[in-house]
């Protein structure tokens, strides 16, 4: 991979990223002796989160002291709060594989610039695999440019999923959603670190992947990476706003029509008058390219949801 030939902010996110890869390569020689604490029933933080997301922050920050940061851990704490750059931080996606040592987790850094996902990296620190985009510049795996699959038929297709795992998440509701899915398709698999399925969509090993609940930093990176692969991303319904009731959808746009006919049914999505009198829910949205069922529409470009004062919507 010539470095030299990315863009100088991309070349920071990469710079943050291995940083970050290579304290969590460090960590998972001794998992015995992390400190882990518990976010919510089944949702775990380590020091090492806490410690990726810090080495990745002072880079981004020693770099552009002037950007805003929305992580994971530590919020909107850091940066400049009015500014019109954003770093959008996972530092350890996949964190209960890690503490596991289930090899299935990564490092998830995405800018954005007024709104729109410019930037995007994801790392891999088991396998050293480097993905990463630009808008409008393609995405790639190291020094490999990326394509969605090509596959058009429904039962053919390989499709990455995220269970239900938060107290409060309607667990019937996808039971009913995996059933269906899994009856239509070649194959479910579920890994366990969004930002990695979505990349794993990009790269054509699977030909779609769902998911609800995710946040922002789940999903930025990828989003981008999968839309500048030529694949499709949106909620339920093929919309683009598919962070706002935290539900995603992403493939090659065959495979995500099809999904998305059967998944729309299932749609979480507030109507625009139930929107207005409801407090907000999310910390921040991204939208992306979308598409309807019967046939793809025209991409969008990935956002970060503005609040009423203009500012990224509190978590």
């Amino acid at each position: 991979m010539l470095q030299t030939s990315l863009h100088p902010m991309l070349n920071v996110a990469i710079k943050a990223a291995r940083a970050a890869g290579a304290l969590i390569n460090r960590a998972s020689l001794d998992l015995e002796a992390l400190r882990i604490n518990t976010k919510s029933p089944n949702d775990f933080v380590t020091e090492v989160d806490h410690a990726a997301e810090g080495v990745i922050i002072e880079t981004l920050l020693g770099a552009y002291p002037d950007h805003g940061i929305l992580a994971e851990e530590s919020g909107r704490t850091h940066g400049a709060k009015h500014s019109e750059y954003v770093w959008i931080i996972d530092p350890l996606d996949g964190t209960t594989n890690f503490i596991h040592g289930l090899p299935v987790y990564c490092v998830s850094i995405a800018l954005a610039h007024r709104g729109v996902v410019q930037q995007a990296v994801v790392y891999d620190p088991t396998r050293n695999d480097l993905f990463y985009a630009t808008k409008g510049r393609g995405a790639f795996l190291n020094d490999r440019r990326l394509r969605v699959s090509r596959r058009t038929r429904m039962s053919d297709a390989l499709i990455g999923t995220g269970f239900p795992f938060r107290r409060g998440d309607n667990f019937k509701r996808y039971v009913k959603m995996f059933e269906e899915v899994m009856q239509q398709c070649a194959g479910l698999r579920r890994p366990g670190a969004a930002a990695l399925d979505l990349c794993y969509v990009a790269a054509g090993y699977y030909d779609a992947f769902f998911e609800t609940g995710l946040q922002p930093w789940d999903v930025a990176a990828g989003s981008l990476i999968v839309s500048e692969a030529g694949g499709l991303i949106g909620n339920f319904t093929g919309e683009a706003d598919f962070l706002h009731q935290r539900e995603v959808v992403a493939g090659n746009p065959k495979i995500y029509a099809q999904l998305v006919s059967i998944l729309s049914p299932y749609t979480r999505v507030i109507k625009d008058d139930e929107a207005i009198a409801a407090p907000p829910a999310a910390a921040a949205e991204v939208t992306a390219p979308a598409a309807a069922a019967e046939a793809p529409r025209k991409r969008a470009p990935v956002r970060i949801r503005k609040d009423d004062a203009g500012e990224d919507a509190p978590v």
